[in-house]
């Protein structure tokens, strides 16, 4: 019989997901939990696994199509009975059949019906995973391009030229890179991984591309693009999608919901500097990347446990205001698709390696475009550096439902009162943004002053629970 497959909620009630890429085509024979395509939503690209061992049918979107969540994504032809239940969102051809109408003008979901894909699906995969019908490179002069993807779209809506047909499974990798080789026509089944876990990374990509005449300054411009645009002689037009759609709204409803405030404090971080040069020659921190934002991190962590008020919300459903017991630090980090907040849940009780350690995780994970949108909620406090960019000091918008965000300017050497005397000193500058609401002028500024503190003098964190 057939099943379909529907758009399930991915996760924090996303109404819609863009088709990146397919990575099965129609009459490919897939097992329970292979990964059917890349989806990516406003938070993050997720791969969406089979609910169902059988035959592809028929594949109901084209790479770049939204699709909302509850229509229909891929049919399966499988060998189970008629009228068999089905938990994952599959019904029968005839059922799609009559409700097609009504889904072409559905504007809501009955989310109650839908799986949900956190924790979605069986939890061991076959450790034989069936072979992909042969993939096909250009045999003719023009550069070899990533043809699954071709095989996957509408076979009547694409001309493509004459093929070879050498039969390989498709390559490992992530789809970062996946994107990446797409977007600069190249086959990954041509390229080689460096690496011993046999990965194709986006190194091995590069490399092939360069060897094609394609730079790397050009293949990281390509992989920041936006995905489709409409270039005219003095303007470039593209959609507004994804992490970019989901992070201009978040940020409106803020800035005219919470009434910021931002004020600003210059430090001598000086200490800290040197603190962090001693930890380079330290064998036992080696495989730690401490840097100026983990100290402030810590920093931040000390003080909040001081002043409450920055650690809390204001929940306008319930009339109250909630001061969190625990501190779930966002990060935000600027991606090729758009600035995401990842946090560090219970950040509170790590030690600064530790911190410095899931700093650089959430950063790789953000990078790579992995981040689940769980890892992106549930923050009560976050820190973005904008001294990474050269930039001084800024007016930072609250992240939605957060009482106080700090940015963090670069590390200049200047002049500076020290002693008595004028020396030659790094300083930075610290700016805060606060929810007025929540924070007083007294208590935004005592906090600010703290966490400088701890800037100045790192030894002063020892005084601070």
């Amino acid at each position: 019989m057939t099943e379909v497959f529907r758009l399930p909620d991915l996760g924090e009630g996303l109404p819609e997901a863009e088709l990146v890429q397919w990575l099965v085509a129609e009459g490919d024979e897939i097992v329970l939990n292979q990964t059917l395509a890349e989806v990516e939503t406003a938070k993050a690209i997720v791969e969406l696994p089979s609910p169902f061992a059988g035959r592809v049918g028929a594949l109901h979107a084209a790479a770049g199509e939204v699709i909302a969540v509850g229509s229909p994504v891929i049919s399966i032809e499988t060998d189970a009975g008629p009228g068999r239940e089905r938990d994952a969102g599959g019904e029968s051809e005839a059922a799609v059949s009559e409700s097609a109408e009504s889904d072409r003008h559905r504007e809501s979901v009955d989310e109650a019906a839908l799986p949900n894909l956190v924790g979605y699906g069986a939890a061991a995969r076959s450790a034989e995973r069936p072979r992909r019908r042969a993939r096909r490179t250009v045999s003719s002069g023009v550069t070899a391009a990533d043809t699954a993807v071709l095989e996957a779209a509408p076979h009547d809506a694409i001309h493509t030229p004459a093929v070879t047909a050498p039969a390989h499974e498709r390559p490992r990798s992530t789809p970062p890179v996946r994107a990446l080789a797409r977007r600069l026509g190249v086959d990954l089944a041509l390229v080689d991984a460096a690496g011993a876990a046999e990965i194709i990374s986006r190194e091995d990509v590069e490399a092939y591309a360069a060897r094609m005449g394609v730079t790397a300054d050009a293949a990281h411009e390509a992989i920041d693009a936006p995905k489709t645009s409409v270039a005219t002689e003095r303007t470039t037009r593209s959609p507004i999608r994804g992490v970019r759609k989901h992070t201009a709204a978040a940020m409106v409803s803020s800035a005219f919901t919470a009434p910021h405030v931002t004020t600003f404090l210059t430090v001598d971080v000086t200490a800290t500097s040197e603190m962090l040069s001693s930890f380079k020659n330290d064998r036992s921190l080696a495989d730690h990347r401490i840097g100026i934002l983990a100290v402030a991190a810590k920093a931040v962590c000390l003080a909040l446990g001081q002043h409450p008020s920055l650690n809390s919300k204001w929940d306008d459903a319930a009339n109250e205001i909630v001061e969190f017991q625990y501190v779930n630090l966002g990060i935000a980090a600027a991606t090729g698709r758009g600035l995401v907040v990842p946090n560090i849940r219970d950040a509170d009780r790590l030690t600064l390696a530790e911190l410095a350690d899931a700093i650089a995780g959430l950063a790789d994970v953000a990078r790579s475009g992995k981040t689940a949108p769980v890892d992106m909620t549930g923050g009560t406090f976050s820190i973005t550096n904008v001294g990474v960019f050269g930039v001084d000091a800024g007016t930072p918008i609250l992240n939605p439902g957060e009482a106080g965000i700090l940015a963090l300017g670069a590390v200049r050497s200047q002049p500076w009162e020290h002693h008595g005397e004028m020396a030659l000193r790094d300083v930075m500058t610290l700016s805060l943004s606060f929810d007025h609401r929540l924070v007083d002028g007294e208590q935004g500024a005592k906090f600010l002053r703290d966490v400088g503190r701890v800037l100045e003098m790192p030894g002063r964190a020892m005084l601070l629970r």
